[in-house]
């Protein structure tokens, strides 16, 4: 029985299945993938992209291309609902798509109420990585007329290379601006000392201040407030505060997590429906919580194309014997990119910095992005 198969997000965790899309067609399932943007951009490189070490031709994956060279139908709409009892996708512009087999991988979003004509103005959430294009843009363009005050929310991975990305930016622009962190709970909470030290050390070799443990708690006109009151100019603001899942799963009645991610169990599958799938960002995993890396969305992937061609070519959804566990590794590398064409390497008591870690994040990223560049994106 031919089936219709959806991919809702072209997400990291959805590459290989994207680029295995003709599998599914050539056994004459209908297979429709939806997505916000034709361009589905890899976060590892965005703040490269920021401070201009890459292009954005380097850094996105032609989904659209590469649905369409597989057979599929690409819709370029977002998903707002799913109804999950009739098997259909509600959409932003108001489509209707109804599905045999569906697995979602659609990312996740900053957390941090402000008005919305701030955003891409002067504010600029982390996700989705288009966003820091924009702001390189924007800076690059006021950094000839005037000096900035920059403040970068949260001091996570992400706002540790957005920090130190935004001093190789100012730099290489001849510009002149001060880059200050709000680091909240502090800056590489929950990591082992030997790493916070090292970053901390980094970041203030790189001139970036700190404002220790400075936490914003709203968003006015070019300007902070702390939630101690305190306020500061603000020409751009990066808010990278962490992630959570969008809404779409809790406010459709499907099991979710404590942080509204869809709720999967080992075989990357809702809980509770058996035509549901999901990977990346969006998901909670109900064996055991994971952090958001994009480490854990790349080993999902042979899962999920094995699961999906599995499920789509199933009579019994029950029956999992040709389905395969996603088992998360308990422990792996991180590279974290500290611009200048540097970077700060940790994997357990392992930690070094400089060039060297760089270069080999620069060549794992530059891999995976060959593996999936496979639409004519640096045409």
């Amino acid at each position: 029985m031919k089936k219709k198969f959806v991919l809702a997000g072209g997400g990291h965790a959805h590459l290989t299945v994207l680029q295995n899309l003709n599998t599914f067609t050539n056994q004459g399932h209908q297979a429709i993938v939806i997505s916000p943007n034709a361009f589905q951009y890899y976060s590892g490189m965005g703040p490269g992209m920021l401070s201009g070490i890459y292009t954005p031709e380097m850094i996105r994956f032609n989904i659209k291309k590469m649905v369409e060279n597989r057979g599929g139908i690409f819709i370029e709409d977002k998903v707002c609902k799913i109804e999950p009892e009739k098997k259909q996708i509600l959409t932003e512009s108001g489509n209707k798509i109804e599905y045999d087999i569906v697995s979602f991988n659609t990312g996740s979003v900053v957390p941090f109420d402000f008005p919305e004509d701030y955003q891409n103005d002067f504010v600029f959430p982390v996700k989705p990585i288009e966003n820091l294009l924009i702001a390189r843009n924007k800076i690059i363009f006021d950094l000839k007329h005037r000096p900035l005050k920059i403040w970068v929310a949260g001091a996570g991975p992400a706002g540790v290379e957005i920090s130190a990305n935004l001093c190789s930016l100012v730099k290489d622009n001849k510009g002149k601006a001060e880059i200050c962190l709000a680091p909240g709970s502090g800056v590489m909470s929950g990591f082992d000392t030997k790493v916070r030290d090292c970053v901390i050390k980094n970041l203030k070799d790189l001139g970036v201040k700190t404002a220790d443990k400075a936490r914003i708690e709203s968003i006015e006109k070019n300007r902070i407030i702390f939630q101690d009151k305190s306020s500061d100019r603000a020409d751009y603001i990066f808010l990278a505060t962490g992630t959570r899942p969008s809404s779409i799963f809790a406010d459709s009645g499907i099991p979710t997590g404590k942080d509204h991610g869809l709720l999967l169990d080992s075989f990357l599958r809702s809980v509770s429906y058996n035509e549901i799938f999901g990977g990346g960002d969006c998901i909670s995993f109900a064996p055991f919580a994971l952090q958001r890396v994009g480490v854990y969305a790349v080993r999902q992937n042979p899962v999920l194309l094995n699961n999906l061609l599995a499920a789509v070519n199933s009579t019994d959804l029950k029956n999992t014997r040709n389905y395969q566990k996603f088992i998360p590794q308990k422990s792996f590398m991180q590279i974290l990119n500290m611009g200048f064409r540097s970077g700060i390497f940790f994997r357990k008591s392992l930690i070094f910095r400089g060039k060297p870690a760089f270069i080999l994040k620069d060549y794992i990223d530059r891999r995976f992005m060959r593996k999936f560049q496979i639409s004519g994106e640096m045409d």
